[in-house]
């Protein structure tokens, strides 16, 4: 249970009360941090100007105003410390004494180093809970190897699933291992708080970024020892539903379609007005269907180009037919719906002042936590941490500011 006479920022949320350290850089240990924070755990992150986070460097701003670092650290508190002086890892182990969670997901090997791996640290703090988030965990063959989003993706199998038939895997330009690995290891924290509630235990958690996303392959981990085949990536082919694809319409966009049976095939002909395609025998059944597959989508793509997205799509489940625009970057960030639904909330940063941020995807009622700051300035909170929670004095912090212990 969190400590009731502790010093905390309060901002209310079923994680109230909850202190996080974290040792983490770029996407996957940030991303895990926010979903705590979003959840009203006092987050903090420990980092300094010689040895930044490089998201921080991202984008050719100021360390304070990298759009990276500012889209992923929200209600983050950041407090400065040299790790690679004795006295700062001193610090550094003081903080960590007064959490419950510890997250990292630095070079392997470095924490062990660095005197903070678990079976030390528990010595400091009996009921720590420590998530070490690695490429391939903390063991095996390649434990010792740091690896980014597109490792994960490539080494779990997912690469090879991504593209269109008779393509090269073509992955996805997308961070999806990072904020993937990142929330199972909330997911896992979470598990690992009510673990210590219970039997008043901590938990060490080895999380693997390429074992979470081998998760996510579903059956096709298993299809070649059940069918002898191994799978391809086929764009957006369905072994049962036909036509099941996206489709162009008007400015460049698209509209995805899944027809599941006989009737919704033909109400998908009747919205489109094309009484020779339901009546064309090589469509007549959904094992026709099937079989001419290409000729049906290039079809149906001549059909659907005059149309408008949204338009066709509300038209075809108001005819039965699932069917959705598939909606761009644009297109979500202007979404009356998402807004309406706080998807999206104002939060305020020194440099950047009031700007949306992707919020957090729950609502929880009662005391939902308030998500209502930006990311932090470099060391913006040095004083609270340094101050409120370790007891130093104005000329201890100055003395340190000035060997950059603090820096």
């Amino acid at each position: 249970m969190p400590h009731p006479d502790r010093q905390f920022i309060d901002r209310g949320g079923p994680l109230k009360g909850v202190r996080v350290i974290e040792l983490t850089k770029v996407w996957a240990g940030p991303y895990a941090g926010k979903m705590l924070a979003h959840l009203g755990a006092e987050v903090i992150k420990i980092e300094s100007m010689s040895n930044l986070d490089e998201m921080r460097a991202y984008g050719g701003v100021d360390i304070n105003s990298a759009p990276y670092f500012l889209s992923i650290n929200q209600e983050i508190l950041s407090v400065q410390v040299n790790m690679k002086t004795a006295e700062g890892l001193d610090l550094v182990k003081k903080m960590i004494a007064e959490a419950d969670i510890l997250i990292d997901n630095i070079r392997p090997g470095a924490m062990e180093r660095s005197g903070l791996d678990y079976e030390s640290l528990k010595a400091l703090k009996p009921d720590l809970i420590q998530c070490s988030i690695k490429m391939w965990g903390n063991d095996g063959p390649l434990g010792y190897q740091t690896g980014y989003a597109p490792c994960f993706a490539a080494l779990s199998g997912l690469t090879a699933l991504v593209g269109h038939e008779s393509e090269t895997p073509k992955g996805m330009n997308i961070r999806y291992g990072d904020s993937t690995a990142g929330a199972c290891a909330a997911l896992a924290c979470v598990a690992a708080l009510h673990h210590r509630e219970s039997t008043g235990e901590g938990q060490f958690i080895d999380l693997s970024a390429v074992e979470t996303m081998t998760s996510l392959v579903g059956d096709s981990l298993f299809a070649w020892s059940v069918t002898g085949e191994v799978p391809e990536s086929d764009g957006n082919f369905h072994p049962e539903m036909c036509p099941h694809g996206a489709y162009p319409v008007q400015d460049d966009g698209w509209t995805s379609i899944a027809v599941a049976n006989d009737g919704e095939w033909q109400a998908l002909c009747a919205v489109l007005k094309a009484p020779a395609l339901a009546s064309d025998a090589r469509f007549a059944t959904p094992d026709d269907r099937l079989a001419n597959r290409l000729a049906l989508d290039a079809e149906l793509a001549a059909l659907t180009r005059s149309h408008d997205a949204a338009t066709l799509a509300e038209k075809l489940r108001i005819a039965g037919v699932p069917a959705f625009k598939s909606m761009s970057s644009i297109d979500l960030c202007t979404d009356g719906f998402l807004w309406s639904r706080e998807a999206y909330r104002m939060v305020t940063d020194h440099h950047a002042g009031t700007r949306p941020i992707i919020g957090p995807s729950w609502r929880m009622s009662p005391d939902q936590a308030e998500v209502e700051r930006g990311a932090p300035l470099l060391g913006e909170h040095n004083a609270y941490v340094y101050h409120e929670l370790l007891g130093l004095q104005d000329e201890e912090m100055d003395d340190l500011i000035a060997r950059k212990v603090i820096d």
